[in-house]
């Protein structure tokens, strides 16, 4: 394939996900780009990956040497379970946002949703304000024992597939240049061990969606978790050591890349999907970077991106029924806070794994179609629907809200019971409703909502 052009993307879209490949649409691939094109982009994406992880396993070592030094010599170390304040505010921050407790990841307390609402900009990062080792492309070469990739021990695939894909477009971060900001060893060590923690809790929801994977052999599981320094995994399945080594190699080289953001509980939710479908962990991880570029507002310590998003479905339920919006002014809840948790993780609370994948293919063809330049009129002679819009997940939520406005208006008295119901919603969802109710919201409110 050299590309998918604007009658695949309409394909997709109107008939729902054929298996939209996310490592064409995540990364603003060139659509006329050909694969010979690809292919070194490929090779050089693979090669700076490559450099990550080495980076990755040189703050791996530090922080354990650090450790070590720590507990000889005081009674407290810096890179321990912390005690503070801050530290339990990251745990109840990932009680509210990491994968399942051995069990459904649709299952969530009331007190776990709530404590999402609750949490403060310091359960987002763990930093320290000491001297810090930075990381950076001159300490990469290193030893020559660093600069050897040992595919074998890793997660990564071991075969390597030549896989149509490329890039001419920009991978960084907006407005951050790929390990511009440094990356210091304390920062690195509190996102290291949460990855850990919202690793090995991955469920295997996946398995059926991904054969190899879920057939993987325990000695190449228990390998690729060593090549991490993944620990505490005896009572998984080999196939969820293997998913969960991988989540670890993957969100840790993320983390150094754009240390900005770091690592912040609900990352894995929106990573885990990704690997489960593509095998080769550099493809899978510059895809996450293609999906982080939309996404890592909703990580931010300000919480700017998600308060214009939360505002967006607030206009939209106010255009839609000024009955419901009224009734939510009534209870202080017309901030939708109570869909927080929709926002930040796209959905994945709230879906099972094939809906979750339904959903985001959805909105990929969407950014796909307008990337392509099929603008609002061309929509019109391909299709009597929605035209592709940035915002289908802020529509999908506020339809979601919208079918439920006769229980929220007749029942609810306080914002914390419309929290419950939309939490309640986990694994209750119609995705084909879900999606019809989002383009009728679009197209009926998109050009009022885009201009207030």
């Amino acid at each position: 394939m050299n590309g998918i052009g604007t009658e695949g993307v309409w394909i997709i879209h109107y008939f729902g996900p054929l298996r939209v490949r996310p490592e064409i649409v995540c990364l603003s691939y060139d659509l006329k780009s050909t694969k010979e094109e690809r292919d070194v982009i490929r090779n050089k994406n693979r090669k700076e990956y490559e450099k990550l992880r080495r980076q990755s396993r040189r703050l791996l070592k530090q922080t354990d040497e650090n450790s070590r030094l720590n507990s000889n010599g005081s009674s407290e170390s810096p890179y321990s379970e912390p005690s503070s304040p801050a530290s339990e505010d990251v745990v109840s921050a990932r009680e509210s946002l990491s994968s399942e407790k051995g069990s459904s990841d649709l299952e969530f307390s009331e007190n776990q949703s709530s404590s999402v609402l609750d949490r403060s900009s310091s359960s987002r990062r763990v930093t320290s304000s000491s001297p810090s080792v930075i990381c950076s492309d001159s300490s990469d070469m290193g030893s020559s024992e660093d600069e050897q990739f040992d595919e074998a021990s890793s997660p990564l695939s071991d075969e390597e597939n030549d896989v149509d894909v490329a890039s001419k477009g920009d991978l960084s971060p907006p407005k951050t240049n790929p390990q511009s900001n440094v990356c210091r060893t304390e920062d690195f060590a509190s996102w290291q061990r949460i990855i850990r923690l919202d690793a090995v809790r991955a469920n295997a929801e996946w398995t059926p969606y991904s054969p190899s994977q879920a057939a993987v052999s325990e000695d190449r599981a228990c390998r690729s978790a060593e090549a991490v320094g993944l620990k505490d995994y005896d009572h998984l399945e080999p196939c969820r050591i293997y998913h969960a080594a991988r989540l670890v190699a993957i969100l840790e080289a993320y983390a150094i890349y754009d240390s900005e953001i770091g690592y912040c509980q609900g990352m894995s939710d929106l990573l885990s999907p990704i690997i489960s479908v593509i095998e080769e962990d550099h493809m899978a991880f510059w895809c996450f970077v293609g999906f982080m570029k939309k996404a890592r507002h909703n990580f931010r310590l300000d919480e700017v991106g998600i308060r214009r998003q939360l505002n967006t479905v607030a206009k939209i339920i106010k255009h839609k029924d000024s009955h419901l919006y009224k009734h939510l002014v009534k209870l202080q809840a017309e901030d939708c806070f109570f869909v927080y948790r929709m926002v930040v993780v796209l959905f994945r609370r709230e879906l099972n794994f094939e809906q979750t994948l339904c959903l985001w293919e959805v909105m990929w063809a969407d950014q796909a179609a307008l990337r392509a330049g099929v603008g609002k009129s061309a929509w019109r002679v391909i299709r009597q629907r929605a035209p592709p819009t940035e915002d289908l997940l802020l529509y999908a939520i506020a339809a979601s809200v919208l079918q439920r406005r006769k229980q929220i208006i007749e029942k609810y008295s306080s914002m914390d019971e419309i929290l419950r119901e939309c939490n309640n919603m986990a694994g209750h969802l119609d995705i084909w409703k879900l999606l019809d109710g989002a383009h009728d919201l679009v197209m009926t409110l998109h050009d009022k909502v885009a201009t207030t």
